[in-house]
């Protein structure tokens, strides 16, 4: 059975969060002289002096409505790297215990593996790129901590079967780690909508992709209480700037001009998907419930290569085990799209 305490480590459970100026203020004030800032202003603009809200308490309530959560199941995070970094941190001991990923899917599980010095198993998808599930749970220790799921899956663009994924929540006494950078794209309900059934589930998500705030770093974690709890104990005590908290708050504002951009880059992935493969060059195009398409080529390396002669640059993924001669294509503009349909139809 889940248990919290018996999978963080030892000295998290023990540790004291470190405590800001802007922690141990309450109320309000003019004068302002608590926290070494430079009180004569900022040469990048107002306010940017102070430093910013360390919980983010106006932005997680408004992210809070959105999502139909509380926001004290939210954590913010510099990218969804530091989310992921932060869940090793929590409760994988250094040199001792281990976590479990799915191949080919995000590279960062396995670098955060490395970098907290813990055990890095794989089990490999199936080739339609669903979870073995018996296989996984077969490879289960007693020292596994995490299991990280992506879905919709990256490379392969595809969502994982709910069913495996609640199969893996049911038997397994670690932290499921649900990675949803993609939902937004994806024809079917976000796992922050189970939180309240699973206590082991951590949902991951990211204004980086349909959002279009890639280059600000916001990613967002969902959990229980007691799990965000932790995230806010061991994180850095700034870890969102102050530009970012205002600019997320402004987009969110625009929630119906989000739904146009999502609306008008599915259709974009359905018109390429049915495109591509009338192309000589191209074997498969797999399906997709993300921005992007992974598509089999007759010879990758040499398309890669060739595209990056046209100054249209592809992710090429035929190094990984199940990807082999595929290569990852985001959805552009129309304009970008025509232009990667021509040049792959002049590949010779």
């Amino acid at each position: 059975m889940f248990s919290l305490e018996n999978i963080v480590r030892p000295n998290v459970l023990k540790m004291k969060a470190y405590s800001s100026a802007r922690d141990e203020f309450k109320g309000t004030a003019s004068v302002f002289v608590d926290a070494n800032e430079n009180n004569l202003g900022s040469l990048a603009g107002e306010r940017y002096n102070r430093y910013p809200d360390p919980h983010q308490k106006k932005l997680k309530e408004r992210i809070a409505v959105i999502k139909g959560i509380s926001p004290k199941q939210i954590f913010l995070g510099n990218g969804s790297d530091e989310a992921i970094d932060l869940l090793f941190r929590m409760v994988c001991r250094p040199g001792q215990d281990s976590m479990l990923h799915l191949p080919p899917t995000y590279g960062m599980y396995e670098v955060s593996a490395n970098l907290n010095e813990v055990q890095l198993d794989a089990v490999q998808l199936t080739p339609d790129f669903q979870i073995p599930v018996l296989e996984v749970l077969r490879n289960v220790k007693d020292t596994t901590k995490l299991i990280f799921v992506c879905s919709p899956n990256n490379p392969t663009g595809n969502l994982i079967e709910p069913e495996s994924i609640e199969t893996l929540l049911d038997n397994f006494d670690g932290l499921v780690v649900v990675d949803e950078a993609y939902i937004d794209f994806a024809d079917a309900p976000s796992w922050t909508t189970r939180l309240a059934e699973y206590p082991n589930l951590v949902v991951l998500q990211t204004f980086s992709k349909a959002w279009g705030m890639a280059g600000l770093r916001l990613g967002m974690a969902f959990a229980s209480e007691e799990i965000i709890a932790l995230f806010d104990k061991i994180k850095p005590p700034y870890n969102i700037n102050e530009a970012t908290q205002e600019l997320a708050l402004k987009a969110l504002d625009q929630t119906e001009q989000l739904a146009y951009m999502i609306e008008e880059i599915v259709q974009e992935r359905e018109m390429l998907s049915d495109a591509l493969p009338t192309l000589e060059a191209v074997e498969k195009v797999y399906p997709s419930d993300a921005n992007f398409l992974l598509v089999r080529v007759k010879e990758a390396n040499r398309l890669y290569n060739y595209l990056l002669e046209q100054g249209i640059v592809v992710r090429n993924r035929s190094s990984l085990s199940g990807c082999e001669g595929c290569l990852r294509i985001s959805i552009g503009t129309i304009n970008e799209n025509q232009q990667l349909f021509q040049a792959i139809s002049n590949f010779r």
